[in-house]
């Protein structure tokens, strides 16, 4: 499945960089209060990367970073979650679920469901890789794999679709 959308590289003097990057970081702050009612919804949806995959993908990487940077600190002092042991790697994650979403979009100027799946493939492998060498531990670095499968399949699935009816 592929889609045409329009795709955007929004500037910092851009007042619409602003507006979206928050319309986004709400967006990551409702939805995993949402996925938290669900016993273990944070950690089987993973649902602070939905927003900042399609504020990357859609407006590039200024408008992703301001989400991917803004919604786990933001989430963290409002509520506790993430924690602050995991708050790192969540930070690291989420960048490198921006940079690759605006390089993916940027290059290839076209949303696909295969597309969506690297680039959400991408941040989680080398994401993990950073985690296990950041806490010693391959199965606490390996918890997005083991528990979040479903949730790496909403982003990229569930990000398709919503890129794809967002045309403007």
């Amino acid at each position: 499945m592929e889609s045409t959308t329009n795709l955007y590289s929004l500037s910092l003097k851009s007042y619409k960089s602003y507006l979206y990057a928050a319309a986004f970081v709400a967006g990551n702050i409702i939805l995993p209060q949402l996925c938290h009612l669900i016993p273990n919804g944070g950690l089987m949806i993973l649902p602070i990367y939905f927003f900042t995959l399609i504020a990357a993908y859609k407006y590039g990487w200024r408008v992703g970073l301001m989400c991917g940077i803004a919604s786990p600190l933001i989430n963290h002092m409002l509520f506790g979650m993430p924690g602050g042991e995991v708050l790192p790697i969540i930070l690291i994650k989420s960048m490198l679920l921006v940079a690759a979403a605006s390089y993916v979009a940027h290059k290839t100027k076209r949303v696909s469901i295969a597309l969506l799946a690297r680039v959400v493939f991408f941040y989680q492998v080398v994401g993990t890789l950073i985690e296990w060498a950041m806490v010693q531990d391959f199965y606490v670095a390996v918890q997005d794999f083991r528990l979040g499968i479903l949730g790496m399949h909403i982003q990229f699935i569930g990000g398709y679709f919503l890129l794809k009816l967002w045309k403007n």
